[in-house]
């Protein structure tokens, strides 16, 4: 029987006041130092004016496609984020912003990249969905549900098989779990033991259906992992300490022994499922929405938390504020004064094969002709 019911149990506890846990005081915040703390705070605002800004460009016609925002979920990404080492990696969904951001991607590229253009981190073609940074171990950005999760095991897979101490924090949402590659990865990950934590970002709706109504589970959909003999948690995603001192044991377990783990984070977003949701007020009740904002914020629970240390007032506060805001207004100049990808390049970082001079001569292959521009 796995161990995780306990945790089960701690964690209704905590929900009761019975035993509450004092995250702050885990070994792996408690080491944070004064500045740390002021950046994880900093890069929390951060993801949140820039999210904010897309949506005044995407309003303004600037931006084309999906954009799914992250405003409402910043301490997941930002608290496990902060935990990733040399032979981390990291691979989410389709709502990566607030990942990228985490990871030290700049402004600058992550908004040209919504407005299509050259210098974008995708050089215009992925858009909102698509964000990448291989430098900083970070694959996506992928728009089908579940599909990176299979591409998450791999990434396990290449550490082991390299025999690094590493893990791969693999993102998905809660409408994801139902998906047939996610119970297929599941399955190996336990069954060759691979190093990958995967994440539900649970903020209560897939698209515009409520957990209730889309997933069969008797408590916690990290429960599932059971089946897989698998450990499991769950996780208050508004509690950045919490995020980071429960994910660093998973990490540590992956690094360690090898073994694979499924949490669930509790969060709750703000917007629709994307901007062009329509509907986003009529699936859930505004009183639902202010709610969350007025009580469960994660940056303002934060900005509480660290006010209470001694670790932030009311004036580095506001300097914060003004500061992520001039950092997004000029990503958005950035991104308009950007060129567009040129036609030539419309073949570009397709096939490998094309890019780097290698042609697959067998049956089947495919030759590209570049009209004159």
């Amino acid at each position: 029987m796995s161990t995780q019911r306990k945790k089960k149990t701690d964690s209704t506890a905590e929900k009761d006041n019975a035993s509450p846990v004092n995250y702050a005081q885990a070994d792996i915040n408690r080491n944070l130092s004064k500045d740390d703390k002021i950046k994880l705070y900093t890069d929390m605002v951060r993801v949140r004016r820039f999210e904010e800004r897309t949506l005044r460009a995407y309003q303004q016609g600037k931006i084309g496609g999906f954009l799914h925002l992250y405003i409402g979920q910043e301490a997941v990404a930002l608290g496990t984020c902060s935990l990733v080492g040399k032979h981390d990696h990291v691979i989410t969904a389709y709502r990566d912003h607030g990942h990228a951001l985490a990871l030290g991607m700049t402004m600058n590229e992550c908004m040209a990249e919504l407005y299509g253009k050259a210098t974008g981190c995708s050089k215009g073609k992925g858009g909102s969905m698509h964000f990448f940074a291989p430098d900083k171990n970070f694959w996506g950005g992928h728009g089908i549900v579940g599909g990176q999760t299979p591409l998450g095991l791999g990434l396990a897979y290449g550490v082991k098989f390299q025999e690094l101490k590493g893990s791969c924090l693999c993102f998905m949402g809660d409408g994801a779990i139902n998906q047939g590659a996610v119970h297929e990865s599941f399955n190996m990950a336990s069954l060759w033991q691979l190093p990958v934590i995967y994440i539900i970002e649970n903020n209560g709706y897939s698209m515009g259906t409520s957990l209730e109504r889309s997933s069969a589970h008797p408590g916690k959909l990290a429960e599932r992992a059971e089946g897989y003999g698998m450990d499991w948690d769950y996780i208050e995603g508004n509690d950045i300490y919490q995020v980071r001192a429960k994910t660093h044991i998973a990490m540590e377990r992956a690094r360690n022994e090898s073994k694979p783990t499924l949490l669930e984070i509790a969060t709750y977003r703000y917007r629709g499922h994307s901007v062009a949701d329509a509907n986003a007020e009529k699936y859930r009740t505004k009183e639902e929405i202010e709610d969350y904002k007025k009580n469960k914020d994660p940056i303002s629970r934060f900005q509480k938390q660290l006010m209470e240390e001694g670790v932030l007032d009311d004036s580095r506060t506001k300097e914060i504020e003004k500061l992520a805001k001039a950092e997004a207004d000029e990503s958005d100049r950035f991104a308009n004064e950007s060129p567009f990808p040129p036609m030539s390049s419309i073949i570009e970082d397709v096939y490998w094969s094309e890019d780097n001079g290698r042609q697959n001569d067998q049956q089947g292959r495919i030759f590209f002709e570049v009209p004159n521009s």
